[in-house]
């Protein structure tokens, strides 16, 4: 669960048709009366079928008195940032602090370049956008404004007028670089389902927070707002139900994902009276009373006793809303695809080889696992991979003991191996048995060293849950390098005594002795990663 703990806001995004202008002016008007926090438009300057975004915000602004309005979000290749800036904040202080401003790094580059734009690359575009945020928050900031960028370059700027409020500066981001800007410099973050599906909030959520945190921002800093399309009906599906189903999908969404700002993509009036008038009070009610019951358990007060007038037990809510945020869990990973995880970490059968292990396998960390997760067969692919990998290393651990074993027995020597290490599926140019096991600890280490640096550090972040597991298989990397050492070794005394003489045979006894006490450590290793990292691979992805 991420719930950044903000207050729910709700919203609507209808078309700027340039046909329809005066039914989408009454549709912003229906929305402020309604209660409902905010307006947001699409912004294509190239669309001839569309109004000017920052005129029809204007005008929506001018004939509403309490929704915040905003882009969702500017075209920032067509809007020069100095201009952009002060439109946002000439906005703000006619409409009292009611703008906000969603930005984009642009999408359709043809009609942009017919527009008069120019054509970024990916890379030159996220770079752009990083200079426009330093350009206007210089502008909002009062003073001198002087930024030399590559695609910005602003000098000796007077700024001004600031905006009245905190103005935010909301992103439209999917890519790793965009949600590592996000978690950056950002307020918020503005994905759109369909671009963004619901199982791919964690992982995206996972990169805002890490870059968040490296920037010595918390990653309740950044409000995580979400465009969402549906349907009021009897059907079932992600936002296809009723008013209550979408209420409890929505509540999953802010409690699980942290969304707290839900954007509803539609031009008919009568779903704006709906979303006000049922859904966003009841998301708010389900969401309110959970935090309570989290924080009451936290506190250790205990839920059993409903609070006077809680609604638990009530017809409306059935057993209470703990219940009902796991209907709406439950319906909506069915309407996403999702089932339970059909990854099985491999069984440890407990045989082991050695003497004595370098660990105390009994003292190893244990999280939680959840009872009811689901995931999507994309999710999926990221635990398998894990399992994939393992699965090569346990093979190839396998081969190596069978060549070992041929030698001590005297049915190879060394140099004869290399007509069986040619079959294995891990090939060096020199096929002798000690090149062939150095090539295997080589890709041990490596496949160590990529999880300590990348995956580890991503799950460690994304779940603190899981940090003591994620200590323990740490050191557990740093006991079998060690084992890796020995395996080394007794390479080294096996290549200096090739001969089956006694001291050759007690140099293979040794080289026996390091591979068997490998096998230990690494099997119930890989065993042991499987069975804490299948759950948080499927929720968080590999980075």
């Amino acid at each position: 669960m991420t719930d950044y703990g903000h207050q729910l806001e709700f919203g609507i995004f209808p078309s700027p048709d340039a046909q329809r202008a005066q039914q989408t002016i009454e549709l912003a008007q229906l929305a402020d009366v309604s209660g409902l926090d905010l307006v947001s438009v699409q912004d294509h300057p190239y669309q001839a079928k569309h109004l000017d975004t920052w005129t029809l915000l204007s005008v929506i602004a001018a004939q509403t008195s309490a929704v915040r309005v905003a882009p969702n979000v500017a075209n920032l290749p067509l809007r020069p940032p100095v201009v952009l800036a002060h439109s946002v904040a000439t906005l703000d202080r006619l409409s009292s602090g009611r703008a906000e401003l969603g930005l984009g790094t642009g999408a359709f580059w043809d009609a942009i370049v017919a527009a008069g734009g120019r054509r970024l690359t990916p890379k030159e575009s996220v770079d752009a956008l990083v200079e426009a945020i330093g350009v206007i928050r210089g502008v909002w900031g009062g003073g001198t404004v002087s930024v030399t960028g590559e695609h910005y370059h602003v000098k000796g700027l007077h700024a001004g007028p600031p905006p009245v409020h905190d103005v935010g500066i909301w992103l439209g981001a999917y890519k790793p670089r965009m949600l590592r800007v996000t978690g950056r410099l950002a307020d918020g973050w503005i994905p759109s389902m369909g671009y963004a599906d619901p199982s791919a909030l964690a992982a995206m959520n996972a990169v805002i927070d890490d870059a968040a945190l490296a920037a010595g921002r918390g990653p309740e800093a950044i409000r995580r707002m979400y465009n969402i399309f549906g349907r009021f009906g009897s059907g079932g599906g992600l936002l296809q139900g009723s008013p209550r189903d979408w209420s409890e999908q929505l509540a999953a969404l802010a409690l699980d994902e942290g969304i707290s700002t839900f954007i509803l993509g539609t031009d008919d009036p009568t779903d704006v009276r709906r979303f006000a008038d049922e859904v966003a009070p009841a998301v708010r009610d389900l969401v309110e009373r959970e935090r309570a019951l989290l924080a009451g358990a936290a506190a250790g007060k205990g839920t059993s006793e409903p609070a006077p007038g809680d609604g638990r037990g009530g017809a409306d809510h059935g057993a209470g809303p703990t219940s009902v945020l796991e209907t709406g869990r439950r319906r909506a990973a069915e309407a996403r695809g999702e089932v339970p995880l059909s990854v099985t970490p491999t069984p440890d059968d407990g045989t082991r080889l050695s003497v004595e292990l370098p660990w105390d396998e009994s003292s190893r960390p244990v999280a939680a696992k959840p009872d009811d997760a689901a995931y999507t067969r994309e999710q999926q692919a990221h635990p398998q991979h894990l399992v994939d990998i393992h699965d090569a290393l346990r093979d190839e651990l396998a081969q190596v003991r069978g060549v070992v074993e041929q030698v001590r027995q005297g049915h190879l020597t060394v140099g004869a191996a290399r007509s069986v290490v040619n079959t294995m599926t891990m090939r060096q140019n020199d096929w002798t048995l000690g090149a062939y096991c150095q090539s295997y600890c080589r890709i041990v280490t490596g496949h160590h060293t990529l999880e300590d640096r990348s995956v580890f550090r991503h799950l460690r972040r994304a779940d603190p849950a899981i940090t003591d597991v994620i200590d323990r298989l740490e050191e557990e990397h740093h006991v079998i390098a060690d084992v890796l050492e020995q395996v080394d070794r007794a390479l080294v005394g096996l290549v200096e005594a090739p001969g089956y003489g006694s001291d050759g045979a007690a140099r293979l006894e040794e080289l026996q002795r390091s591979i068997d006490l490998l096998t230990d450590t690494l099997l119930s290793h890989l065993a042991y990663e499987e069975r804490e990292l299948l759950h948080p691979l499927a929720r968080y992805g590999l980075n």
